[in-house]
């Protein structure tokens, strides 16, 4: 019987070893075998929020432009382009696993950016019409998208420090292991290209007199 297991293949011989090493690996790092799923979920919650806030900016669009409007039809370009803006931004595709496709990630950022480009344009309009300028309803919706865009940047850094966090566990050791035999399927975040100042609108002084 002794000989019939020298004459095992390398391959047979080892896998048995193989198999213990992968199991008893966790019970030697304690808890570090929970780092990616937790940072991966982290990760997805921060994503979650930056998706509420992008929304909460859209949904406020519609009154402001109307308000605008109001007192402003005749800048119909810049009006225009803050609704096709809109539409754009609304009708990309993204979900929780837009961070991992690279493609929907650069498509949601980048019109994104657009929509903040249009609303720069049409709050430096604004600028010219004093009348719509002391208007409680447009104070009121300005006041509302200045606070929607700090927590724009708020849930933005949050969102990247988690990724840096998880993508740098997915390429460091230990936790490089964990990836590598126990989460196969964990791949890496996308992240931010583009600037935070010009995914922002400017803060404009809509308080001084003209």
């Amino acid at each position: 019987m002794s000989t019939q297991r020298l004459n095992l293949p390398f391959g047979s011989r080892l896998l048995p070893a193989f198999l213990m090493l992968l199991f008893a690996l966790p019970a030697l790092s304690g808890c570090g075998i929970n780092t990616i799923p937790t940072q991966q979920e982290q990760a997805k919650a921060a994503w979650s929020e930056v998706l509420n806030q992008y929304q909460r900016r859209a949904d406020l669009i519609p009154n402001l432009v109307e308000t605008v409007k109001g007192y402003a039809a005749q800048e119909k370009d810049v009006l225009t382009s803050v609704v096709e803006a809109r539409a754009k931004a609304t009708q990309t595709q993204v979900n929780v696993n837009t961070p991992t496709n690279p493609e929907q990630f650069k498509a949601f950022q980048e019109n994104q950016a657009g929509l903040s480009g249009a609303l720069s344009r049409l709050l430096a309009v604004v600028e010219n019409y004093p009348d719509l300028k002391s208007n409680q309803n447009f104070l009121a919706l300005q006041a509302q998208l200045e606070g929607t865009e700090n927590r724009i940047a708020v849930a933005r850094r949050d969102y990247i420090e988690a990724v840096r966090v998880y993508n740098t566990s997915l390429r460091t050791f230990p936790t490089v292991l964990w990836a590598k035999f126990w989460y196969t399927d964990a791949k890496p975040f996308e992240n931010f290209t583009i600037s935070e100042d010009k995914m922002q609108t400017p803060k404009v002084d809509f308080g001084k007199k003209s």
